[in-house]
């Protein structure tokens, strides 16, 4: 196992569910943090509590990574010593409405792609560049089971996450001579506020999609990213897919009546 001690860690999207379980185990670990979010409140709040629970270092600023310009800023305003990056986690990222293709609304379908794909996009290109020129650092991307198979109304929502998958490979084999990792950790069910954003706050809606069965928790998805990160400088973890128990594939789901 290696030590993250030091480590400089970006995530983002940490204001809650998996970004904010990856924040307190690399925290745990003693690893340098910079979490973003649209939510500033919220993970100043979480940088607070972890500071004094850790004693680690930690920036917390509001990053919408769908504006590169703003992202473009938000790592060029870090401390010239905050910006040696060695393990970017990219999670931002969230679903919209349930439609058939034929009935979907463009605007969920713009934040979807903008968000899960442009977003990811964004904070890669600026952040990677110091990574190649140092020649090591770690990419770790949030995908989904979504990404390997469709769902009945998932199809934009699914796209994002082929696409987040197919940009892991694609990053991989681009950096492969550099010295940087690329992983993807494709999570399947996981009880966040992912049914709840997708359904634009109706609880009853999005409670109902974990009826039944019980659901990984983001801690779960944050345990995956810490062995990634963690591995001997030689190995590289290029992906896990995990579910519950109850859930075999993004189709195949077993709920006890």
């Amino acid at each position: 196992m290696v030590t993250l001690e030091g480590k400089t860690v970006l995530i983002t999207g940490a204001s809650s569910g998996i970004g904010k379980a990856c924040a307190e185990k690399f925290a745990e670990l003693n690893a340098k943090l910079i979490l973003t979010a649209r939510r500033k409140e919220r993970i100043d709040i979480l940088a607070e509590e972890l500071i004094q629970k850790y004693k680690v270092e930690i920036i917390s600023s509001k990053l919408d990574v769908r504006n590169f310009n703003e992202v473009k800023s938000f790592y060029e305003s870090l401390p010239d010593e905050w910006k040696t990056i060695d393990i970017l986690v990219n999670n931002a990222g969230l679903a919209r409405g349930l439609d058939k293709f034929y009935e979907g609304k463009i605007e969920d379908w713009d934040e979807m792609i903008d968000t899960n794909i442009k977003g990811l996009l964004y904070v890669s290109r600026v952040i990677v560049p110091q990574m190649v020129e140092r020649q090591t650092g770690h990419i770790i991307n949030i995908g989904s089971t979504a990404g390997h198979e469709p769902y009945p109304m998932g199809n934009v929502y699914v796209a994002t996450k082929f696409a987040v998958k197919a940009l892991s490979q694609s990053f991989r084999i681009d950096v492969l001579e550099k010295g940087i990792k690329v992983t993807s950790v494709d999570p399947g069910m996981v009880e966040t506020e992912f049914s709840k954003v997708r359904f634009r706050g109706d609880d009853e809606r999005a409670k109902k999609v974990y009826d039944g069965l019980q659901p990984l928790t983001p801690q779960d998805v944050a345990d995956a990213v810490i062995y990634a990160a963690t591995r001997p400088k030689h190995v590289n973890i290029n992906q896990i897919i995990l579910t519950p128990l109850a859930q075999a594939s993004s189709n195949f789901v077993h709920r006890k009546k």
